[in-house]
């Protein structure tokens, strides 16, 4: 798309309300554009529509009107969760109208430079680091994006001193034509959200639309033991800054020594960056990471390679990597009660996230999973389950896949849980059968594998209602 200046008396449709939604339709708004915003919530379940039509902006909700979308229109900008199957989008296409989210609108209204953060796992707690380690060392950092601050509305306040620290996700960069970050980050591949992409090439390949545009300048930071993220290095014009737990690099961020794959033990460890003159410089032990789990060292090292690669000094980063103490939601520690540790990781919405958590801890687990089928075999979890969980507590429509992979991987306490009429109180049961599995020096843990909106309406809701049940026990 182009500045959003140019479409100043132009028809621009944004669907979608939410908080995305409403930023973008005020900033084109303020340009100029002639807005229409589209959602098919009823009325009464969009009140932010109130103060758009305040503003001189439309808003018709209730459904998808059939001339909503036609040739008169220059531009559709859509909410990322919606998806391009719907009649509006496919209209659009068919007539050629562009379709953008919100994220192309912001980039080209941003006048700072911009670090773009994605990948399936890890994207949030990423972010959160860098954001905390640019502003340890003054250089005034915006997090906004996925995180929780509309990309647009943090965009407005940006100067040219700031560095905007986003976090994107696959459905808001597949939107993306011209966005060039100055920095991006691909943290790691797994499969997720086939049902929105249909398919890993298509979702790779939004992943990949970070670095599309990037060149000379610019600089790309991968995982380089995600073999999916080593795949894309021919294709990324930008300047390399990789990172790694599995092996000592040539440049990049990197721990010393590297972790054996799949193998605990306890040689001490730190984490390193090694410069383009091979120059090191020791970051922090690993011991003293904040945060438990080998995969939060590697988001630990990508953090430090964004902070690097942004102009930050190596031997100022410890600060925020020691203090830091994750964010909720995310491998969050709920309490202690009778001995037995409870944290909650609602946010781990697909299998890799569940095993990645299960790994963070040498303890015996009983684990609470299941939610939203999306199609997938949890074969994945067989031999962590194995390995590392003494009794599981399973809900949602998955419950009986995943208690089935429990049963083959040798587990011998499955818990069933029915799902209720309301679904607070399913999970409740959930975390009471849980805590009476447990014994003194075990650890319950709420790590799904699945998405929420089988029964709640995320997985905020979700991780919020365990911590409830586990305070309430």
């Amino acid at each position: 798309m182009k500045h959003p200046e140019s479409y100043r008396d132009q028809e621009v449709i944004v669907l979608g309300l939410a908080k995305s939604g409403v930023q973008v339709a005020k900033v084109l708004h303020s340009y100029g554009a002639v807005v229409t915003v589209n959602d098919q919530k009823d009325r009464e379940q969009c009140p932010e529509a109130g103060e758009l039509e305040s503003l001189g902006i439309s808003v018709i909700c209730g459904g998808h009107p059939d001339n909503l979308v036609h040739p008169g229109i220059s531009l559709l900008v859509k909410n990322p969760g919606i998806p391009y199957r719907v009649q509006p989008i496919q209209k659009a296409l068919e007539l050629g109208i562009e379709v953008v989210t919100e994220v192309e609108v912001a980039y080209h209204i941003c006048n700072a430079p911009i670090i773009g953060i994605t990948g399936s796992n890890g994207k949030t707690t990423t972010t959160t680091w860098v954001g905390q380690m640019l502003e340890e060392v003054g250089m005034r950092p915006i997090v906004a994006g996925n995180i929780g601050t509309p990309l647009c509305e943090a965009a407005q306040n940006a100067v040219a001193g700031n560095w905007m620290v986003t976090e994107l996700s696959s459905f808001q960069l597949k939107g993306t034509e011209e966005f060039r970050p100055r920095i991006g980050c691909l943290l790691n591949v797994a499969e997720t959200h086939l049902d929105y992409h249909g398919g890993m090439e298509d979702y790779v390949s939004s992943k990949a639309k970070m670095f599309a545009n990037m060149g000379e300048g610019d600089t790309a930071v991968l995982n380089w033991d995600d073999s999916t993220c080593r795949e894309l290095v021919p294709y990324i014009k930008a300047k390399l800054l990789p990172f790694s737990t599995n092996e000592e690099l040539v440049e990049g961020v990197y721990v010393s020594p590297p972790f054996i794959p799949d193998v605990e033990d306890s040689v001490s460890r730190k984490i390193v960056y090694r410069d383009e003159h091979g120059q090191i410089t020791d970051i922090i032990p690993v011991e003293e990471v904040g945060i438990p789990g080998r995969f939060n060292i590697a988001n630990a090292a990508a953090a430090c390679a964004i902070s690097i690669a942004a102009g930050a000094p190596a031997d100022r980063l410890s600060g925020p990597l020691s203090s830091f103490r994750g964010v909720e939601h995310r491998l969050e520690y709920v309490m202690n009660l009778h001995g037995v540790a409870f944290y909650n990781n609602s946010k781990a919405t697909n299998s890799k996230a569940t095993t990645m958590a299960l790994t963070s801890f040498h303890e015996p687990i009983v684990l609470i999973a299941g939610g939203l089928d999306r199609g997938s075999d949890y074969m994945e979890l067989m031999a962590v389950l194995s390995e590392r969980v003494k009794a599981i507590v399973v809900f949602g429509q998955t419950a009986q896949k995943i208690a089935k992979v429990a049963e083959i991987a040798g587990l011998k306490h499955i818990v069933i849980v029915d799902n209720e009429e309301d679904a607070a109180n399913t999970l409740r049961s959930a975390v009471k059968e849980a805590a009476a599995a447990a014994e003194a020096g075990d650890i319950v843990l709420l790590s799904p594998a699945c998405a929420s909106w089988d029964m709640f309406t995320s997985y905020e809701e979700r991780g919020r209602i365990f911590k409830e049940a586990v305070h309430n026990l």
